[in-house]
């Protein structure tokens, strides 16, 4: 008898909980319920599913608007905002917000002012900007008084990472929380970044599928515990890690954090990497979560070879090619105007931002295809068989000083010699001499 009224109490519980859920109808969320309920089945069932509706946060919650705002509307008696920044979701979620603010992504918007955007805009077209760049970079979000909803069609829909909201905050949650269930498994799974982080210039998804990491995750995708509320590496789950393991969530060491650059020791972005203010504590972090699978010495060799091909792309590749460029812009040897209407600027281009980029990150996520056929097998012939001898049509005497100096150096000299000669100094040693300075134990 007491184990039947004992269910019946759990059950009468659970039918609270759900009840509690539905608002009242008389009330503003009760009529979004109400009316969303049929004329948007789909987004409500997403949100009815979700942590958000079992624990009564309804659209009124994260949709009101206040008196003032910009893109705040009437609509049905209540004023709501159709955008939520990350400052809507910030009143429940403060130090996620504050994490996102100061991180890359939220900074990502910035790349409006960059030549990835020119490139898109004059190359391309502005269409091009819109549905390609912005969608994930975000873009600013421009207020039209006559649209229905306040929200300009030439910048809505736009879930980019980085959108500049009126309300003067920076990203979007849904770009990784997919409205309306905001599912944090999904958010937890490699193919949630797999919207922006991938392509030529920044293929982080391809290079996970082809890692170990990635083969584990989807053999054993079953395993991975993704709808735990507690989601700590080696504790919940242990048979591989995700995107979301190494750069954002928890160990047995650390919480949860939405600032991805937390654990990251390099940009490997920009023409020539650098390591990163605190970088030696941000390595910390992530050695603290690669040695829940692996083990010191494993871990320690891993950077030690990451970061040699980091200073080799920089040192072989990266600084020289610079170099050209800039004796190229100091005495003014390009006759167009236009900023790439020039093949160097394309071939150099292309040597940092495509081929340079995939070998640093196939070198950062163990991805060896990536770091050598896709990256500096590319990057060297572009260099030495496209780059160099567009410098040398460009007959400028600083020039081809440099280019004659460059090709002596340890580094370079294997163009100019021959083969059975090169082959001899590989087998002995002597060629592998020239890159020791690149090994550097930090």
């Amino acid at each position: 008898m007491k184990r039947i009224l004992l269910i019946g109490i759990i059950y009468l519980f659970i039918f609270s909980l759900t009840f509690a859920a539905i608002p009242d109808n008389d009330t503003a969320a009760g009529k979004c319920m109400t009316c969303h309920k049929e004329k948007s089945k789909g987004l409500y069932r997403q949100w009815f599913s979700s942590s958000h509706g079992m624990h009564n946060v309804t659209c009124i919650d994260c949709h009101g608007a206040k008196k003032g705002d910009v893109d705040g509307y009437i609509h049905y008696d209540a004023l709501i905002s159709t955008l939520v920044t990350p400052k809507d979701c910030g009143k429940c979620h403060k130090k996620e917000m504050e994490e996102v603010d100061r991180s890359y992504h939220a900074k990502a918007g910035l790349i409006l002012e960059s030549a990835d955007a020119y490139l898109a805009h004059a190359a391309g077209g502005h269409p091009v900007a819109i549905a390609g760049c912005e969608s994930c970079h975000g873009s600013k979000i421009q207020i039209d008084p006559k649209s229905p909803n306040k929200l300009s069609i030439k910048s809505w829909p736009n879930s980019g990472i980085g959108r500049l909201n009126p309300d003067g905050s920076k990203g979007s949650c849904t770009a990784c929380h997919t409205r309306h269930n905001f599912d944090k498994s999904q958010a937890r799974q490699p193919e949630a970044c797999g919207k922006c982080h991938l392509g030529p210039d920044h293929p982080q998804k391809e290079i996970y599928e082809e890692s170990k990491h990635g083969n584990a995750y989807f053999t054993n995708v079953s395993k991975m515990n993704l709808d735990s509320d507690k989601w700590i590496v080696g504790e919940d789950y242990f048979i591989a890690p995700t995107c979301a393991s190494c750069h954002m969530s928890a160990t047995s060491n650390q919480k949860v954090s939405h600032d991805v650059g937390n654990r990251i020791t390099w940009t490997l972005r920009p023409k020539v990497s650098k390591r990163l203010e605190n970088w030696k504590q941000k390595k910390k972090n992530m050695v603290d979560v690669c040695t829940n699978c692996h083990g010191k010495t494993f871990v320690e060799g891993h950077y030690y070879q990451y970061d040699a091909l980091v200073e080799l792309y920089n040192e072989k590749f990266a600084k020289p090619a610079g170099e050209i460029m800039a004796i190229v812009k100091k005495n003014k040897l390009l006759k167009n105007k236009a900023a790439f209407s020039n093949k160097i600027e394309w071939i150099y281009w292309e040597i940092w931002h495509h081929e340079g980029r995939r070998a640093r990150h196939g070198a950062a996520m163990m991805a060896p295809d990536y770091t050598w056929w896709h990256g500096i097998y590319e990057v060297a012939q572009h260099f030495y068989f496209k780059l160099i001898p567009e410098a040398r049509k460009l007959k400028n005497g600083e020039l081809d000083s440099y280019i004659d100096k460059l090709l002596t150096e340890p580094m370079h000299q294997w163009v100019n010699q021959p083969t059975d000669q090169i082959k001899k100094k590989i087998k002995s040693g002597d060629l592998q001499k020239a890159y020791k300075k690149l090994f550097k134990k930090k």
